[in-house]
C-alpha cells in the first residue's frame, strides 16, 4: 500500500541542517622533520605534491603501507586557520620549571650579619677620624711619673757609742742597770737581772718585713702569752706615730701568771714607708714593774729616734 501525499506515515528521514565547521576539525600539518610532514617524504614521480603511486593524494609510509592520503600541508600565507588569524595554536609541551633559588644556610646568618656589622664599624670610624687620606697626628702619649721610692730619709739621730744595732738603721740603748741577753739570735734583747742574776724583766727589739703592724703585733703577744695564764688588756689599739716615717703604729697590753709569779707586759709595732715593721716587747714581775717601765721608756725613745 502505497503512503499518501501528505499522511505523516513518510519513512523518508528528512535531512538535518548542516552544522558550521568545527575548528578543531581542520587538519593540522605535522612539524618539519616528522614522518608525515612533507619536508620528510619525497616526491613520487608523476603525483603532484609528492603522492606515491596508488591512490592520488596518497604516498607510502616510511614501512611500505599504503599511507592515507596525505593532508593539506598547512595553511598558506594569509589564509585563516582554525585558531584565528593572529593566534598560533597552543603549545603541548609542558613549560620547563623555574629553576630553584638556593637558600643561604642557616648556620651562615650570625655570620654574615657579623661582617656586615664590622663592617659598618669601620666605615662608621673612618667618618668618625674623618675619613681622610692625610696622616694624623697622634697625641703624645704621657709618660708616667717615677715611683718614688719609699725609703727613710738619713736620720738625723746619731747613737750613742753604747747602742745596739738591731737592723735596717733601727738600734736600743739599754738603760742603766740593763745587759744585753747575748744568747738571743734575733734582734737585740736587754734584760734587768736580779741581785741572783736572773732576769727580773726583760726589754726585746726585734723586726719583720712584708706584713702589717697588727699582724705582727699578734704574733708577737700569742708567743708572749702562751706559756702562761694570760688575760689581754683587750684589743689591739691605734696608737700616734711618733714619727712622720711611720705609717702604722698599734698596741697591746697583758698580764699573766707563770710558775707562781705574776707577770706584766705589753707590745709596740711600728711600720715605717719602706715595708719594716719594729717590734717592741716588754715583760716585768710585779715586783719590779714600775721600775722597769721607766727604764723602758728611755729605752723605747732611743729605737724610735733611730727608725
Amino acid at each position: 500500500m502505497k503512503n499518501e501525499p501528505g499522511s505523516g506515515d513518510n519513512d523518508t528521514p528528512e535531512p538535518e541542517p548542516e552544522l558550521p565547521p568545527s575548528p578543531w576539525n581542520h587538519p593540522v600539518a605535522p612539524p618539519p622533520g616528522h614522518p608525515g610532514s612533507a619536508q620528510s617524504w619525497p616526491a613520487a614521480p608523476g603525483a603532484p605534491g609528492g603522492a606515491g603511486p596508488g591512490t592520488a593524494g596518497s604516498s607510502p609510509d616510511t614501512w611500505g603501507n599504503q599511507a592515507t592520503p596525505a593532508g593539506p600541508a598547512g595553511p598558506r600565507p594569509g589564509e585563516p586557520t582554525g585558531w584565528g588569524s593572529q593566534i598560533s595554536p597552543p603549545s603541548l609541551r609542558r613549560p620547563p620549571p623555574e629553576p630553584k633559588r638556593r637558600k643561604l644556610p642557616s648556620f651562615l646568618i650570625p655570620v654574615v650579619g657579623a661582617v656586615v656589622l664590622l663592617a659598618l664599624i669601620g666605615t662608621g670610624l673612618v667618618v668618625f677620624l674623618g675619613g681622610d687620606d692625610k696622616p694624623k697626628t697622634l697625641p703624645p702619649t704621657p709618660t708616667p711619673a717615677p715611683t718614688a721610692v719609699s725609703t727613710p730619709p738619713p736620720p738625723s739621730y746619731t747613737p750613742p757609742a753604747n747602742a745596739l744595732p738591731v737592723g735596717f738603721g733601727v738600734s736600743v740603748v739599754p738603760a742603766d742597770g740593763w745587759t744585753e741577753y747575748a744568747a738571743e739570735k734575733q734582734g737585740k734583747q736587754v734584760i734587768a737581772p736580779d741581785p741572783n742574776g736572773k732576769a727580773r724583766a726583760f726589754f726585746w727589739v726585734r723586726q719583720r718585713q712584708g706584713m702589717t703592724a697588727k699582724t705582727y703585733l699578734l704574733r708577737v703577744v700569742e708567743g708572749e702569752t702562751g706559756p702562761m695564764v694570760a688575760q689581754l688588756g683587750g684589743p689591739p689599739r691605734n696608737l700616734t706615730c711618733p714619727r712622720d716615717v711611720l705609717v702604722e703604729c698599734v698596741a697591746i697590753t697583758y698580764t699573766g701568771t707563770k710558775k707562781g709569779v705574776k707577770l706584766q707586759g705589753y707590745v709596740e709595732a711600728y711600720r715605717r714607708k719602706d715595708g719594716v715593721v719594729t717590734a717592741i716587747d716588754f715583760q716585768s714581775r710585779d715586783d719590779f714593774a714600775a721600775k722597769a717601765k721607766a727604764d723602758a721608756e728611755i729605752m723605747k725613745k732611743s729605737v724610735i729616734d733611730s727608725m
